[in-house]
């Protein structure tokens, strides 16, 4: 069945435009600038790679608006299986997405002390650097407030797949676990920083619940039936 005949696959589709630059913007772009324990290291990488900096921040608002379509997509796919649950998954959604926009402008801010505007010649270079690693900071606490709601989401939306009868329940269950490691991944970044690359080593495995939801929709696709609408 082709894209155009299965919603399922039209939403696989959607969700791989959202994912391409949302992974460039969180995992490329910071594993090319950003040297963990060296901040001086982090703002050189940073003034000689202004270019895929900006690249980032722009992947990112790509990400976020695509973000709101998938949400839709989401919705018409599967409000038939429970429309209250549906409309909860693209609440959250929604409310992750102006905490990620907003959070591009610390980034936008790491560049601006970066490159040493004219208005900013009052203070020194190690100023300005020290400036620029807290915002850089600051951004990646704000991934780990957005975090929370992109673990949120995952929980109404892998009961939609549990239960909807056209979905391998596997599936539902994966959304589910996925969830709670983006949860406990924010909550200890933010809490007990000290531990995060533990925990985080040890959720991994339960990290990919999405990515197979993501493929089944491309390969497999969905077709919600008609008869198994319902309100609540």
């Amino acid at each position: 069945m082709s894209s155009t005949q299965n919603p399922g696959r039209r939403t696989g589709m959607l969700y791989l435009l959202v994912s391409i630059p949302g992974a460039f913007a969180l995992m490329y772009v910071p594993s090319k600038v950003i040297v963990h324990g060296n901040p001086a290291a982090t703002i050189n990488n940073i003034a000689a790679s202004e270019s895929l900096f900006r690249l980032g921040i722009a992947a990112q608002l790509i990400s976020q608006a695509l973000f709101i379509l998938l949400a839709l997509a989401l919705y018409d796919l599967l409000k038939g299986v429970n429309q209250r649950h549906a409309a909860l998954m693209v609440t959250l959604i929604v409310v992750s997405i102006p905490i990620a926009f907003l959070n591009e402008l610390n980034a936008i801010a790491t560049l601006v002390l970066v490159h040493g505007a004219d208005f900013l010649s009052i203070f020194e270079k190690p100023q300005r650097d020290a400036l620029a690693i807290l915002f850089l900071n600051l951004h990646g606490h704000g991934f780990d407030v957005a975090a929370i709601f992109w673990g949120l989401w995952l929980f109404p939306l892998g009961l939609l797949v549990f239960r909807s009868g056209f979905f391998p329940r596997i599936l539902g269950v994966l959304l589910i676990l996925n969830g709670f490691t983006y949860l406990v991944n924010s909550y200890t970044s933010l809490v007990l920083p000290q531990y995060e690359d533990v925990v985080s080593r040890w959720i991994m495995p339960f990290q990919f619940g999405e990515l197979l939801f993501m493929f089944w929709l491309l390969i497999m696709g969905a077709s919600p039936k008609p008869s198994l609408a319902r309100v609540a």
